[in-house]
């Protein structure tokens, strides 16, 4: 996935502002996709330059606030992005490689720092789950809602197994 595709999603919901932007994305797709809020405005920037978007200025606004709505341009990139063939994402874990190294140079201190990802993992399945009740607490038959559920699912099931990862990881590691 690209940072740009995001973005086009992003808008396509709802035309903001780069700010506005840069904190719905902190709360949605930031959660899955991560971009700090200059890499968001140097990308609309490019966007715009694209012909993806267009900025519209943003009255009585001070420093240039602009508006941004994708543009059909930037619709149609976003169906060609879509129906592109994903390749698997590599798997890139810090945590992977921190236990391999525990294993050769052990012991360190490697399960006070699980116990501590451990927690970070149970804050954000219980933001997840808040999102969850205060968002999805009836059923709908609209697919676009089903679907951004389907996708805070995912992040709630990834939260609850990294928790069991770390938690087995720490029993693994006292058992030395």
């Amino acid at each position: 996935m690209s940072l740009p595709h995001a973005l086009l999603t992003a808008l396509i919901e709802r035309s903001c502002s780069g700010s506005e932007l840069a904190e719905r994305f902190d709360h949605s797709i930031g959660y899955f996709w991560q971009a700090s809020h200059q890499q968001i405005y140097r990308e609309l920037a490019r966007l715009e330059g694209a012909g993806f978007v267009h900025g519209s200025p943003v009255g009585g606004a001070r420093g240039g606030k602009k508006t941004y709505r994708v543009l059909p341009k930037g619709v149609k990139e976003l169906r060609r992005w879509l129906v592109e063939r994903p390749a698997p994402s590599p798997v890139r874990d810090e945590l992977m490689v921190r236990l391999r190294a525990e294993a050769v140079i052990g012991p360190t201190r490697l399960i006070e720092e699980l116990a501590c990802l451990a927690e970070q993992h149970r804050e954000k399945l219980n933001v997840y789950r808040e999102i969850e009740a205060k968002d999805f607490s009836q059923k709908t038959a609209r697919v676009d809602e089903q679907l951004r559920h389907f996708v805070l699912k995912a992040g709630i099931d990834f939260e609850t197994q990294r928790i069991a990862f770390c938690e087995e990881a720490i029993s693994i590691l006292k058992g030395r």
